[in-house]
């Protein structure tokens, strides 16, 4: 009878992950792709905002890209924020001469900090004029239409909010395909997200909101002593405030490439101080897919442990693990189909199992409430 019981939870968990899968699946199916003409006349200034702490080795190659845009310069600021670098990050974004390079250091001396970054984008914000904020990241990259298709996006729907694309530049080392893989999953789900309003997901690395919208929700007020989540808390306030005038661009012409961590040390550290917005969110909606995964991944390691005491737990691991598997990867398939990837099947297949692992980590992790990040122990 316990047996029944437990096999019964087993199947009803996986029909509840297979369900959230294909409902992501369909979601980023549906929502419609676009694409602006290349002699698109915008009218809207943006003021881009970068965050830079030691970066002295990537902002330069960052600076060129934006400064290369196809995009008039009377409606385009540039907008660095040296995060106290002990590195030649502030010269080298002061030699481009349509760049304005500005101290966090000076607006913020005397003062305790623990979110340096979200103050560095409310501070580089202040010191702007442009009606549409941009967010990104001092470790960045993008195509010249990068800026014209935001803003045509922009023009056309008029959101409060625009996440964009990110993705990995990686190579092929099995923990460079891994965060890749995972990465790239996790586009898929934010534009699904975004297209049936289930929740709120962005990535502040390619992340676009007006001015109005951020004045609207007092910026960061109410989230400024959390050290991670300019990007998802700040999205939530604004969804909040403009229910449905978040969205997603679907573009190729739209995405910022970045790095993965190098190292496995790096990477759980990151993936850690993600995991941490978790229990500052409000969004119950995402609060309940957070759950749903990780309770779903921690079936593995139960039922390999109970595959001891009753061999079927062991041939139930091994049919969950494979149903998964297959679950996901048309979910893959159709993400990698629109942004031309190199799809590592086989890599996919094989990962899986560390996978459950790092969700399992990541989730442990992230209740911790302190974490080293830029060389700081923030929490």
């Amino acid at each position: 009878m316990l047996l029944n019981v437990i096999l019964l939870f087993i199947v009803i968990l996986f029909l509840m992950y297979a369900a959230l899968i294909l409902f992501y699946r369909a979601g980023w199916n549906a929502l419609p792709a676009f694409s602006v003409q290349k002699d698109y006349n915008p009218k809207t200034k943006v003021s881009i905002i970068i965050p830079a702490r030691n970066e002295a080795t990537n902002i330069g190659r960052l600076l060129k890209n934006v400064t290369s845009q196809y995009y008039p310069h009377e409606l385009i600021e540039i907008i660095v924020v040296d995060d106290h670098s002990e590195d030649e990050t502030s010269q080298i974004a002061s030699s481009f001469s349509r760049v304005k390079c500005i101290s966090l250091a000076k607006f913020t001396e005397g003062k305790i900090l623990n979110a340096y970054k979200k103050k560095a984008i409310e501070i580089g914000i202040a010191q702007s004029t442009g009606e549409l904020i941009i967010t990104t990241d001092a470790d960045c990259a993008m195509e010249n239409y990068w800026l014209l298709n935001i803003v045509a996006y922009y023009e056309t729907y008029y959101p409060a909010l625009i996440a964009s694309p990110v993705l990995f530049n990686y190579e092929n080392s099995s923990l460079s395909v891994f965060q890749h893989i995972d990465f790239t999953m996790m586009q898929g789900i934010t534009g699904a997200i975004a297209f049936t309003k289930s929740g709120t997901l962005c990535n502040g690395a390619n992340l676009a909101f007006t001015r109005s919208a951020f004045e609207s929700v007092n910026g960061y007020v109410g989230i400024d002593d959390i050290a991670s989540g300019d990007d998802m808390l700040l999205m939530y306030k604004i969804e909040k405030q403009f229910p449905k005038r978040t969205a997603y661009l679907k573009c190729l012409d739209a995405v910022v490439t970045t790095y993965p961590m190098p190292n496995l040390k790096s990477f759980l550290l990151q993936r850690q101080r993600w995991a941490s917005k978790a229990t500052k969110f409000n969004d119950k909606r995402i609060q309940a897919v957070l759950l749903l995964v990780y309770v779903f991944n921690l079936l593995f390691p139960i039922l390999f442990v109970m595959g001891f005491f009753n061999s079927i737990f062991f041939t139930w691991c091994v049919a969950l693990l494979l149903a998964k598997t297959i679950i996901e990867f048309s979910f893959w398939l159709s993400i990698t189909s629109f942004f031309k990837l190199k799809r590592e099947n086989l890599y996919f297949a094989l990962l899986q199992i560390a996978h459950i692992a790092y969700i399992i980590y990541s989730g442990l992790q992230g209740q911790h409430k302190k974490y080293v990040w830029k060389d700081r122990t923030v929490q």
